[in-house]
């Protein structure tokens, strides 16, 4: 198999950068579309839809990636605000050549990404990725006036998408008499999440609702879930959900105020399935307690890069319904074609009920290894993490972990970070480890 061209445009997820800079410019948007709609049109004559998160700046590059597939003949179908799964969804429910996706998830209101969906409800193949990069090297031509595309929205996108995740609840179930906190992270969900939950029969209080265009996941949401800690207990909930930016990541609260990532909620809905679960995926960072738990009941586990992308294909592939990444990126394949933070969320609460017990009881049986994870901001834009002092202190770490836990340190895919991640059986050993390898990072590569 030939190797595979390097992108200039398309990342691990996307296109994403700091607003107004060359990688997410007015510019550059309206020829992505221009170029987008070209290609996308030799594959069908149907709509592009393009939905958006809360961020201020999604104004401007909706506009522009209007212009850019109306100029290449390219119908538009606009949904405004909606979550990034909800977008996938309704790209195939609605007969679409492609969604098109204007968020930069659970980055700051300063950044902002475009990402593309195909008409099965996934991201866009490496192909297709490559041919509209092609395009982008192209000049720029505006078909004839009777041929240019024509825009309009469609109003009803919220309520198809929320009855769309009340169906994927197990069937008869409802959440009555449960208590529920709901952070929106002030991002794409904000006028959707809280009406799935309360539709079935929770109480609602809803948080993290009140997006102005900059406050998207500050303060609150999935990367930032104290809010939502003081929230379940001040309220004395059951349970607590935060979303991210756009709707695709998930992270729980339990009635006692602690967190649930990634790995906690697939070990949750793995053990709920009434059907035996073959294997499941995670990543890199998945934490080598669920390896394990996976190991002693025969349950095959596989590990991919970071990246829901990864995890996706490795699915696909193998033939599984179950994957995910700590930080909150939960697939269900046998419900969805893309992680959905709802969705996820109501496939935890359909086992909750089924079995009639509390959160913190479901997560008992996968016991953590300790694990610290730090991040290092940059100081410069760097390839690769190969500075000699660095490259000696992993070498060290790794020696002093021995088989006993693991390290990785690697760059972001999405922000300009270091990411450390020590785990092991000792608490002491890894903390003290974390804390070395962020002093030698942070002096060779940090602010």
């Amino acid at each position: 198999m030939a190797p595979k061209t390097k992108k200039r445009y398309f990342g691990t997820d996307g296109i994403r950068g700091r607003v107004g800079s060359e990688g997410m410019s007015p510019e550059m948007a309206l020829k992505l579309g221009w170029a987008a709609g070209m290609v996308l049109k030799q594959v069908s004559n149907a709509p592009v839809i393009i939905g958006k998160d809360t961020r201020i700046s999604g104004y401007l590059f909706e506009s522009a990636l209007e212009a850019g597939f109306a100029a290449a003949g390219v119908t538009v179908r606009l949904l405004g605000p909606m979550p990034t799964p909800a977008i996938a969804y309704i790209a195939t429910t609605f007969g679409a050549v492609a969604g098109v996706v204007i968020s930069a998830s659970h980055n700051p209101y300063y950044d902002n990404g475009i990402k593309f969906f195909d008409n099965s409800g996934r991201k866009l193949s490496d192909e297709l990725e490559q041919a509209i990069e092609a395009m982008m090297d192209e000049p720029m031509v505006c078909v004839p006036s009777q041929l240019l595309g024509r825009v309009a929205r469609i109003n009803d996108a919220a309520g198809r998408y929320i009855e769309f995740c009340k169906s994927t609840m197990a069937h008869g179930l409802r959440l009555n008499g449960l208590k529920i906190v709901v952070d929106c992270a002030n991002g794409a969900t904000y006028h959707v999440a809280p009406h799935v939950f309360s539709e079935l029969g929770a109480e609602v209080i809803t948080i993290g609702n009140n997006p102005n265009g900059l406050n998207i996941n500050d303060g609150f949401g999935a990367t930032d879930p104290a809010a939502l800690q003081r929230s379940v207990l001040r309220e004395k909930a059951d349970l607590g959900v935060a979303l991210d930016g756009d709707g695709d990541r998930l992270i729980l609260v339990d009635h006692t105020g602690a967190v649930l990532d990634g790995d906690d909620i697939l070990f949750i809905v793995m053990s709920g399935q009434d059907e035996p679960v073959k294997g499941v995926v995670g990543t890199v960072m998945s934490n080598m307690g669920l390896e394990n738990y996976c190991q002693q009941k025969g349950i095959a586990f596989h590990r991919t890069p970071v990246g829901d992308r990864h995890v996706m294909e490795k699915l696909i592939k193998e033939g599984l319904k179950f994957g995910a990444e700590p930080s909150g990126h939960v697939l269900c394949l046998d419900k969805i074609q893309t992680g959905d933070g709802i969705i996820a969320a109501l496939q935890v609460l359909s086992v909750m009920v089924k079995h009639k017990v509390g959160l913190n009881a479901l997560k008992q049986g996968f016991i953590r290894y300790p694990q610290e994870l730090v991040n290092v901001h940059l100081a410069r834009k760097i390839k690769s993490i190969d500075d000699e002092r660095v490259v000696e202190a992993i070498k060290k770490a790794e020696a002093q972990l021995g088989e006993q836990g693991r390290l990785l340190i690697r760059l972001s895919g999405t922000e300009p970070l270091i990411r450390i991640m020590v785990e092991g059986k000792d608490a002491v050993q890894v903390k003290q480890l974390v804390q070395q390898l962020e002093s030698i990072v942070s002096e060779v590569y940090g602010k």
